[in-house]
């Protein structure tokens, strides 16, 4: 197997459905495909239990990662989408509360 940037996205698509689900992967979630049309199986499937629901917006941003996770873990490499693509995804998507007390100095948070 050659090592490519399309193992890095396989390896943060592990990561980012083991940070959602609340455990370790595995094989059985490559059933689900990232083009499911219900999203909140999709959710339900992946979600981890012990977590109280979503609100809304943190439901449709749950969605999205799962489904970029899921499409980085696809079994051929050159289908994976690059982090270039992930991270432009997941950043339009994305709404980020602003903490006032963290500042932002020289790219070095202070409190």
């Amino acid at each position: 197997m050659k090592v490519t940037e399309k193992c890095d996205v396989y390896s943060f698509g592990v990561l980012a459905l083991e940070v959602i689900m609340g455990k370790q992967v595995g094989d059985f979630i490559s059933p689900i495909s990232p083009s499911s049309d219900d999203a909140n199986t999709l959710l339900k499937d992946v979600l981890d239990q012990r977590l109280p629901p979503p609100t809304p917006q943190v439901k449709d941003e749950l969605i999205t990662i799962a489904r970029v996770a899921i499409e980085c873990r696809n079994s051929h490499p050159q289908s994976r989408p690059t982090m270039q693509k992930v991270s432009q995804v997941l950043s339009s998507q994305m709404h980020f509360p602003i903490n006032n007390q963290i500042l932002h100095s020289n790219n070095v948070l202070i409190d």
